[in-house]
């Protein structure tokens, strides 16, 4: 999957070195992997670990959230979106959404998350629910990816408030555990947070 060196470091931990940065909902990572290797006193043991992303730009935002099964969740956020994992353990795991921390933490088989709705632009959206705004390229990739998976969205990919400020592309699907995502892609990213009175 890694069309890539590995890079071996010993001694001392050294700070993670920055990588490439691309989007993983578009493409798989095409940069270095890198393996390092924590030594010490003779009895300590050995720390290994891999980076596979950088950080998003500026101040990425950690989300946390509930799953009902660990080994459901690898496969849709790390095989359909494409995340990159992070840190892990039997109750959680950490992934990179486009640079962006989010964790699934296993609350219990039983979990499925309860929606509420609310009426925006003729949709009922679900709430609550989280998610990225793309390019419409990545946009569009990224629903041919989720078709291509078998889910099924709830709100189809489509264009809502055409020839306003906020025109955007949007769609909405679930994770295994019910959670709600939204992927939106501006036509006009400048316009992301313009302010103006929309009428539903």
């Amino acid at each position: 999957m890694f069309s890539s060196s590995l890079r071996i470091i010993s001694g001392h931990l050294p700070a993670a070195a920055h990588l490439r940065h691309a989007s993983p909902l578009a493409a798989p990572l095409s940069s270095h992997l890198l393996l390092h290797l924590r030594g010490g006193s003779s009895d300590a043991a050995e720390t290994k670990y891999v980076t596979l992303d950088n950080p998003a730009p500026g101040s990425p935002f950690h989300y946390a959230f509930p799953v009902h099964s660990l080994e459901e969740a690898k496969k849709f956020y790390g095989n359909v979106l494409g995340c990159k994992e992070g840190r892990s353990s039997e109750k959680w795991q950490d992934y990179s959404l486009n640079g962006h921390q989010i964790v699934c933490h296993w609350v219990g088989d039983d979990y499925r998350c309860v929606d509420y709705y609310n009426p925006v632009d003729g949709d009922e959206v679900p709430v609550p629910h989280a998610g990225l705004a793309l390019t419409v390229e990545e946009f569009h990739e990224l629903a041919e990816r989720v078709r291509e998976a078998g889910i099924k969205f709830i709100i189809e990919p489509h264009l809502r408030f055409k020839d306003a400020p906020g025109e955007q592309w949007t769609m909405f699907f679930k994770d295994p555990s019910g959670n709600n995502l939204e992927f939106k892609a501006m036509t006009k990213m400048e316009n992301l947070f313009a302010k103006y009175n929309v009428v539903d």
